[in-house]
């Protein structure tokens, strides 16, 4: 599996019969400026979406209409993004497994909000913000977390899904900062190998992981840190 990260909370993972993005926020991510947005998008079969923020949903509406990926998104933002002319949808919520064959994408429960504002002012609520749990055929499990704080059932999620691989926002401000979300990852979860996210992309939110670096260093989880638009192997 190639896990390649496009700044803040934007992925690519690469596995042996898809190509997912998940929360593909590359237009006006500071982190993702001058990286390769065709590479990014190229064969992109399926786009996983968290929330409906702007800096989650991001160049959703676009790369679904060029590349006819499917997206996942929660029953709320996915009607949304229907009339946007977004065609292959499937929806899901809280607790709900969908099943794409050689992987399934379950929504966990996270602890933030969900909305997206349109250029007339007006906010959409798009239902409630979600993790992502991905148990892939022969590949590592794999939770992106979304935006959310610390919350004691995440005991439950790993006691149901046993992910082996954390993507875990560490910024503070609109998410857990990187102390707590090392307490997080060391109370609750057993990764193998966790990557910091959501941080460094506005001047308001932490710039660097520091602090989860060092609250991960007691414990045996791998942590890596890779530079937005660096690939890693799972």
């Amino acid at each position: 599996m190639k896990l390649t990260w496009l700044g803040h909370s934007a992925f690519r993972l690469e596995t042996a019969k898809a190509t997912i993005l998940i929360d593909p926020f590359l237009t006006g991510n500071p982190s993702f400026k001058g990286l390769d947005r065709e590479a990014a998008v190229k064969g992109v079969t399926h786009i996983l979406l968290t929330h409906g923020h702007g800096d989650h949903l991001g160049d959703t509406v676009p790369i679904a209409k060029e590349t006819g990926a499917t997206v996942l998104a929660n029953a709320d933002l996915a009607a949304w993004l229907g009339k946007k002319g977004v065609d292959k949808l499937e929806a899901g919520n809280t607790g709900g497994t969908i099943d794409f064959g050689n992987f399934t994408v379950t929504f966990t429960n996270a602890l933030h909000s969900s909305a997206f504002i349109t250029e007339d002012g007006v906010s959409h609520a798009l239902g409630n913000p979600n993790g992502l749990m991905l148990h892939i055929d022969d590949e590592p499990t794999t939770y992106h977390m979304g935006d959310t704080d610390i919350f004691a059932d995440m005991a439950l999620i790993n006691e149901l899904h046993a992910p082996q691989v954390g993507l875990v926002p560490v910024g503070d401000r609109f998410t857990m900062g990187g102390a707590v979300a090392a307490l997080a990852c060391q109370r609750y979860f057993n990764f193998e190998t966790v990557l910091p996210i959501h941080y460094g992309t506005f001047p308001i939110i932490d710039q660097t992981p520091e602090s989860f670096v060092t609250g991960m260093a007691s414990g045996p989880t791998e942590v890596l840190t890779p530079k937005p638009g660096e690939t890693v192997e799972l």
